[in-house]
């Protein structure tokens, strides 16, 4: 029976598409893709009356020719009134532990897409040392509430900030298990909070300058020597983060177009940013050309980036209380309070 779907997509189209999103095919199948990069086949439909999103697997590992043939049988159980899902899931319960799926989400999520190999070590590493032990071995189906409390309630107040941080990627691979056909119903990780202790540290923000009195501090800055104090100058005059700037290469920058193009891979959205380049930005640009063939910041030693330690010591040198990130805090502040752009622009 020819497909009558306006937009239909095509085996190569699904390798192609990138942009996080739902694409409908028709059949009440939908690629989904994340804003990490994830891919999945989802099912939307009519079960008993109620509308349903089903997962049906990974596009990585599910072709697209299969997906249709799913979606079209699971379209024919709902209408005789079954659930897709309970069929889906006969052969499947039990069969994938939580520490399986742990892997199988930081390959295909964490691995490609992370900011850093810092962070993709982190990411795996933590669920290695406090979740695997605890719950490794259950089937992810099998995985509750009292499950996730026994892996974080021994970390919960001694490691609060890693213990947060094991509760978002606990809730990431129980997600992506759920979408992905495993079980239905809720994600055990959300409310678990209700069942631990209050935390007694606070989310440490980072201290900003308040925006009148920078002018004042970048001219001191600027009788500072070194490349410490050239590299956080252009900081200031970018609003980027710290470790954008440490690591920019000079195929980033364009000074005839005035732009610096930052790839995907070193901004923490995982989306290719350019930022404008005012005359002062360009001014520090120039200080520094020829200085290394590829780090437009190097470091003593050249082929390594400038430390992220060094630029403590040059606020600490100019007697500023305040935190390298902090310097994008105050320019928020300044777009707030002395511009009109929309929020998202600001952002």
């Amino acid at each position: 029976m020819p497909r009558e779907v306006f937009n239909a997509l095509t085996a190569t189209g699904v390798r192609r598409i990138k942009a996080p999103g739902r694409y409908a095919d028709g059949a009440g199948l939908y690629l989904v893709v994340s804003d990490t990069g994830a891919r999945w086949w989802q099912w939307r439909g009519t079960v008993h009356g109620r509308r349903r999103e089903i997962g049906m697997g990974s596009a990585r590992l599910v072709p697209l020719a299969e997906a249709r043939e799913i979606a079209v049988s699971w379209r024919r159980i709902a209408r005789a009134g079954g659930d897709p899902a309970a069929e889906r899931d006969k052969g499947k319960l039990g069969k994938l532990t939580f520490e399986a799926a742990t892997r199988q989400v930081w390959a295909e999520q964490i691995e490609p897409h992370g900011r850093s190999a810092k962070h993709r070590e982190a990411w795996i590493g933590s669920l290695e040392t406090f979740a695997f032990g605890i719950i490794g071995t259950l089937p992810v189906h099998a995985v509750t509430q009292v499950d996730i409390l026994r892996v974080l309630a021994p970390i919960w107040t001694e490691k609060p900030e890693t213990a947060r941080r094991v509760r978002q990627r606990l809730r990431t691979v129980m997600n992506w298990a759920r979408v992905a056909g495993h079980f239905d119903g809720a994600n055990p990780v959300e409310g678990v909070e209700g069942g631990l202790p209050k935390q007694r540290d606070k989310v440490q923000h980072f201290t900003a300058l308040p925006y009148a009195e920078l002018p004042d501090l970048v001219r001191r800055m600027e009788a500072v020597e070194g490349m410490a104090a050239l590299a956080l100058r252009f900081i200031i005059l970018t609003a980027a983060r710290s470790g954008e700037v440490r690591n920019a290469v000079w195929t980033e920058i364009n000074e005839e177009t005035r732009t610096w193009v930052i790839p995907p891979e070193r901004i923490k959205a995982a989306r290719e940013h350019r930022v404008p380049l005012s005359d002062a930005a360009l001014a520090v640009l120039g200080s520094v050309r020829g200085l290394s063939p590829a780090r437009v910041f190097p470091s003593n030693r050249r082929a390594s980036a400038v430390s992220n330690s060094a630029f403590g010591k040059v606020l600490k040198r100019l007697d500023c209380p305040v935190t390298t990130h902090g310097f994008r805090s105050t320019f928020r502040d300044w777009c707030e309070e002395m511009t009109s752009f929309p929020h998202e622009v600001k952002e």
